[in-house]
């Protein structure tokens, strides 16, 4: 049940058209565009629509949504509610109840103990818009309204279909409605990958066992499959979420998942049937096409993408042909003594420096405000650029 919104808290509000990333994608001047008035309330719904939709989901969506954090209306509540923030653990980014620990709040105001304020290098949220999302946390971080007929997947992170460089801290899925959560068992929601021979549904494939298997007593339209101390190997893998009785994710009305088709929203209206889905842990080979799949595409591109005529936008990151066109041999805008990419030279390619955060260089280390790329991607692009950074 949902509480009554009182009237005091609806804002209208005149929001500057950006990116809301909790993880930064890059800087700039200021917001570009705008965005038309509306009435905010403190309910997930309104803040979907007029906060989120907007001004976050450019940048947090897709596959390769900074830190796993995905805000579109699909996958936002399942992603945001009763999750540990990747930046600061111990925090959840949204603490129902509780707004002042919630990474969320802390990065909007500029709190947070890792990082700058959200969104990166541009002007701050208005104050009464990250009141309202307060009051919305303050009133238990409610989810939108449930669909009718039985139990549905909604959200699944990793994505379907993505391929990692390692294997996840854990799998969440997010549902339509609340679980019964005794229901969501290392029976009922597994992990497997295809083994030695590569493939799955074969008799080598290899089953996980997390370390756990829960409904977050924070958000219980979510099941959590935590990986902790499971060694990560590059394979395919398969989520399956059992919906076929006797053993079946249940709602609180002890309907049967409606698993099938596996598309998202999951489900064709009657209860039953299993939903799974795969993803590919693959590590980033020494070459433009993998770099560009794996680390400009995802961590790069959503920033430097091509549009106007200063940095980031200018530098064009968003496929392998532009890429190569705005890298290589290219002197940087920043230290034009020193080429974008030396071929041959990775010490003297500025690239290199940004990535791994070399003393001297001008700005942040890069991916701005992310998670700094691990040493073993760095070195792949290392040795793409000492093999003569071909395409």
């Amino acid at each position: 049940m949902h509480h009554r919104v009182p009237a005091r808290t609806f804002v209208r509000i005149v929001l500057p058209l950006s990116c809301c990333a909790l993880v930064a994608c890059g800087s700039g001047d200021g917001f570009e565009g705008g965005l038309g008035g509306g009435s905010l309330e403190p309910t997930f719904d309104s803040i979907q629509a007029n906060v989120f939709d907007p001004l976050c989901e450019h940048c947090h969506a897709g596959a390769n949504a900074p830190q796993g954090l995905r805000l579109d209306a699909a996958n936002s509540y399942a992603s945001l509610v009763g999750v540990p923030s990747t930046e600061v653990s111990s925090l959840l980014r949204v603490a129902p109840g509780n707004p002042n620990a919630s990474y969320l709040i802390q990065k909007l105001e500029g709190t947070a103990s890792v990082g700058e304020r959200m969104p990166a290098g541009l002007p701050a949220v208005p104050p009464q818009v990250i009141s309202v999302i307060r009051q919305w946390i303050a009133d238990g971080a409610l989810p939108g309204s449930a669909s009718a007929g039985p139990v549905r997947v909604t959200s699944v992170s990793p994505a379907p279909g993505s391929t990692l460089l390692a294997l996840p801290a854990s799998v969440t899925v997010g549902f339509d409605r609340d679980l019964n959560a005794p229901s969501v068992t290392t029976a009922t929601f597994t992990l497997r990958r295809a083994g030695p021979d590569g493939a799955l549904g074969t008799a080598d494939d290899v089953a996980i066992t997390p370390a756990s298997v829960s409904v977050p007593s924070a958000n219980t339209r979510s099941a959590v499959m935590n990986l902790s101390g499971v060694a990560s190997v590059f394979d395919t893998y398969r989520i399956t979420l059992v919906g076929t009785p006797p053993a079946a994710v249940l709602d609180l009305g002890g309907n049967a998942l409606d698993g099938e088709p596996v598309q998202l929203p999951s489900g064709n209206g009657t209860a039953g049937g299993d939903y799974t889905a795969t993803f590919i842990v693959a590590g980033t080979l020494p070459t433009l096409t993998s770099i560009q799949a794996n680390v400009f595409t995802p961590r790069c591109a959503g920033c430097h993408n091509g549009s106007g005529t200063t940095l980031p936008g200018a530098m064009n990151l968003t496929s392998t042909t532009t890429s190569l066109a705005t890298l290589v041999n290219i002197a940087s805008v920043e230290t034009p003594s020193l080429m974008r990419v030396a071929p041959g030279n990775p010490s003297d390619s500025y690239l290199i420096r940004k990535l791994e955060g070399t003393p001297g260089i001008v700005g942040g280390r890069m991916p701005l405000g992310g998670a700094p790329l691990d040493q073993t991607t760095i070195n792949s692009v290392r040795s793409w650029v000492t093999n003569g950074a071909a395409p």
